[in-house]
């Protein structure tokens, strides 16, 4: 055992960086609740406010520097972030309004906040997109790895997704790496936007496919490949499967056969007086 021990010390001793998962759960899901949750009796006071902002602040860059980062970059990116949250924030509230406006079950855009795991995903994901795109190692995946969690929704921190985006009943969606979705984007349960082929040679090439502006796609359907375009305001149906380009204001469909017979056993019943 202890022989077993050591050679997972040194193999732990060995890595550049070993983060900390909880603490990066943590800090996205208390980012998430300050900007759409903040509890009422902080909004009379703002200073409550920004010293929950400042926490914040200080969580991220101990996350940095458990990553190795030095002290003085890890300010630097950590200001750098946070001077992208009001931007990203009001992505999100064009999300939100997105929701609204096309889903007749939702009320007020409170709900869209608290209760609906598309836009929690969503969050999330530009929230950890934010960090991809400063270069900050494993922490966007951790981040969308907990909303995936969460959501059953799998955002890559590294897919490009525009404003008015909206996810309906964010189940088993699967949104892969090198993913580029246009503006007022809808996708329901179950789609995969993903890679006709799978191999470690394709790391650097453009995998996934391309959504452009004001497409519809609907529960179930799989749309393949780096060189496939869905183009603008086209409608996805159910359980479609592309693998190749679609031109726009295009409605793609399955057609399916539905059969029916009568399962009573007796093809007419009994009638019978005493």
């Amino acid at each position: 055992m202890l022989s077993f021990l050591s050679t997972i010390f040194e193999n732990n001793k060995n890595k550049k960086f070993i983060p900390n998962k909880k603490k990066s759960e943590n800090f996205v899901k208390k980012l998430f609740y300050l900007l759409f949750t903040p509890d009422k009796k902080l909004l009379n006071d703002i200073i409550y406010l920004e010293n929950d902002y400042k926490k914040l602040q200080n969580i991220l860059y101990e996350i940095l520097i458990d990553l190795n980062i030095d002290s003085k970059n890890s300010i630097n990116i950590s200001k750098s972030f946070f001077s992208e949250i009001p931007n990203i924030y009001q992505t999100l509230i064009i999300d939100a309004h997105a929701i609204l406006e096309s889903d007749p079950a939702a009320t007020v855009i409170e709900e869209i906040f608290l209760s609906y795991p598309g836009f929690f995903a969503t969050a999330l994901y530009r929230i950890a997109h934010q960090l991809h795109i400063q270069n900050i190692p494993i922490i966007p995946r951790l981040i969308t790895e907990y909303a995936h969690s969460k959501t059953g929704v799998d955002i890559h921190a590294s897919a490009k997704i525009g404003k008015a985006f909206a996810i309906d009943h964010g189940t088993g969606i699967v949104i892969g790496s090198s993913t580029n979705i246009g503006e007022k984007v809808k996708i329901y349960q179950g789609v995969t936007l993903g890679a006709i082929h799978v191999d470690k040679k394709l790391q650097n090439k453009k995998r996934h496919p391309t959504i452009e502006d004001k497409v519809t796609i609907y529960a179930g359907a799989t749309i393949l490949g780096g060189k496939t375009v869905v183009g603008h305001d086209s409608i996805l149906g159910g359980n479609v499967w592309i693998t190749r380009s679609i031109p726009p204001f295009s409605i793609v469909y399955q057609k399916n056969e539905t059969k029916m017979r009568n399962n009573i056993p007796l093809s007419n019943s009994i009638n019978f007086t005493i």
